[in-house]
């Protein structure tokens, strides 16, 4: 697979603290990469330092092959951005927001139409060309903040969280432009704290966390790192606790909770542990609404590889 970014040693220090430390990666041509990790995992400062908008210490990146730098314009204008915070012009419409910033790289005008009524069909603002940001809603805004970053047909786009606090729709709408813009060629880095989106759209998966990679892989990948193998969960108003000390001893067990009449048990592996815990509920007479079996989530890899305590 061709490496459209390769990331080498690369560190950055604030004071004498590691925002990045020593890391190595690389993105590969035409896949969506899923770049995660908790707060202040130095997500943020990875992405500023390939796109030369920071120093940093240490280390080597290139894009296209070639060294990035900060005056590296022709590699820049291969390169779309959409950063978390909307960023477009009140004073402008819909349109005319997208035109400007397509006409910071494309000066073609009948090029730039085109790309204009590209980027306007692939968000879905068809119906709203002529409104201003202040009559949109904010799932309306996301959409336009994406069009505005990847309307000049960047052959690499990063997405910071595009779809915070948007409408099921919007965010349906969103995720499926960026499948068509994978489709189409272009290299996506995806940032996002919404597990199941990663699961949805993107080929593969660093997880970072203290300036360091933690994990990388395809979901599938990742999962079998998680030491969780199965999950099985009761609903059932009365357990003992007797039984619940009971269930905790049964073969693979590896952790149980019991709140609110919902039984939460945790195995090391995936055999014949729904049938052990239904013979256990049935010998002891305990009556129970629903039983159900699942494999862990991305969500459940993500907080076993990271840690369950609250980052700022």
């Amino acid at each position: 697979m061709e490496n459209i970014i390769e990331v080498k040693n690369l560190t950055k220090l604030y004071k004498k603290k590691k925002a990045i430390d020593d890391l190595s990666f690389d993105v590969y041509k035409g896949e969506i990469l899923g770049f995660l990790g908790p707060n202040g995992s130095g997500k943020s400062t990875t992405i500023n330092c390939i796109l030369s908008l920071l120093n940093f210490n240490k280390g080597n990146i290139k894009i296209f092959g070639r060294e990035m730098s900060p005056n590296a314009y022709d590699i820049k204008r291969k390169i779309g951005v959409v950063f978390q915070d909307v960023a477009v012009f009140e004073e402008l419409t819909v349109y005319d927001n997208i035109d400007f910033f397509c006409g910071l790289y494309v000066s073609n005008n009948n090029k730039r139409k085109k790309y204009i009524e590209d980027a306007i069909n692939l968000v879905g603002l068809q119906e709203f060309k002529k409104y201003y940001p202040k009559q949109l809603s904010g799932g309306l805004l996301r959409r336009l903040n994406i069009a505005c970053g990847i309307a000049h047909k960047p052959e690499i786009i990063f997405l910071d969280e595009p779809t915070v606090a948007v409408d099921p729709q919007s965010r349906n709408n969103i995720l499926e432009g960026i499948k068509k813009l994978r489709s189409d060629g272009a290299t996506i880095i995806y940032t996002t704290h919404y597990m199941e989106e990663v699961e949805m759209i993107c080929d593969r998966v660093i997880v970072l966390d203290k300036g360091k990679i933690i994990a990388k892989g395809t979901t599938d990948e990742l999962k079998y790192l998680a030491k969780i193998k199965e999950k099985i969960t009761v609903e059932a108003k009365e357990i003992s606790n007797q039984n619940l000390n009971q269930i905790k001893q049964l073969p693979e067990v590896q952790n149980i909770s019991y709140e609110n009449g919902i039984l939460k048990i945790s195995y090391e592996n995936e055999k014949n542990n729904l049938e052990n815990i239904i013979d256990f509920l049935k010998n002891n007479q305990i009556k129970y609404r629903k039983i159900y079996s699942e494999r862990p989530t991305l969500n459940d890899v993500f907080l076993e590889l990271t840690g369950k305590e609250l980052r700022d």
